[in-house]
């Protein structure tokens, strides 16, 4: 398993990370979530061996992960890692990229991998393109499917799926993660998407203040969010007597206590989100039709 004991790391005077520790289990999928700035890339490029620690250990099984002080060539063979940034040749084709790395000895073989790692990505029709011409969400689904090619046994994302359309984004997902699953390969993704978490993460690690503040299955930390953060993440929320309250979970009914007056209704698509002015705050729940600004309704509290 890869195993991160007391990791600590500064920028210069800068302490970006402290104390971190946490295991991930061979085939686990670990999510990383946090505010921007909060160090998820860095995290990222510390476990690839792209820093040098201040103090802490990184093991993955008996090897330790070690940086530019104890590697002439960064990284290690067993990890590849997939940053914002793609890092393609652009002079040569989608297939060429994904097999630059692998062996010319036996090019029967190469070629059944890179077609099956096209397939995984969703890119069939644009095996014989050449890079410079295709999409950024192109580009860097091009460089997954080169990430895999060499079959790691983990493989670091920062932010996978952030310039891909949309409407390619579910289908890629699934076909990425239930690859990584079949293949046991161990998967940490950075990310501030809750889709990329919801369905295939195992577990979220939540940084804040430069700290691990909760590493727990999604449905858990989803049922029982800890902080702000952590329910901001899931989606709109509410702070009710100190207790976190999301949209969802309020209904409209005919008498309550708890009373508010609309202010807003966005429309979600099979669901109205209502803004509604209560004492001193504005809630957010959800409703089947839009109401109209100034209404006065009562609302429950449903989990």
């Amino acid at each position: 398993m890869l195993n991160v004991t007391a990791l600590t790391f500064s920028y210069q005077k800068s302490t970006v990370l402290k104390d971190l520790s946490f295991t991930a289990k061979v085939g686990e999928n670990i999510a990383i979530i946090g505010e921007s700035g909060s160090g998820k890339s860095t995290l990222l490029k510390v476990l690839y061996g792209e820093y040098d620690l201040d103090k802490g250990q990184i093991f993955w099984k008996d090897q330790e992960v070690l940086g530019p002080k104890h590697n002439l060539v960064i990284g290690y063979d067993f990890m590849k890692y997939v940053a914002q940034e793609f890092d393609l040749m652009p002079f040569i084709t989608v297939e060429e990229n994904i097999a630059k790395y692998l062996s010319r000895f036996y090019p029967e073989e190469t070629q059944q991998r890179v077609d099956e790692l096209i397939k995984v990505v969703e890119l069939e029709a644009f095996a014989k393109v050449k890079v410079k011409t295709l999409s950024g969400g192109q580009k860097q689904r091009v460089a997954l499917a080169r990430a895999l090619a060499k079959q790691p046994e983990v493989l670091l994302l920062d932010e996978p799926f952030s310039h891909i359309d949309n409407f390619k984004k579910q289908s890629l997902r699934r076909s990425v993660f239930s690859y990584l699953k079949a293949k046991n390969i161990t998967c940490i993704v950075a990310t501030h998407d809750k889709e990329d978490v919801l369905g295939f993460a195992d577990r979220m690690l939540v940084l804040d203040q430069k700290h691990v503040v909760a590493n727990a299955a999604p449905d858990v930390l989803f049922k029982t969010p800890k902080s702000p953060l952590i329910a901001a993440f899931f989606g709109e929320f509410n702070t009710i007597h100190d207790t976190f309250v999301y949209a969802h979970q309020l209904r409209v009914v005919k008498t309550s206590a708890l009373q508010a007056k609309v202010e807003q209704a966005y429309y979600k698509g099979h669901f109205y989100l209502i803004a509604a002015k209560w004492e001193s705050s504005t809630l957010f729940f959800e409703h089947h039709e839009a109401l109209q600004n100034g209404t006065l309704v009562c609302l429950e509290v449903v989990k």
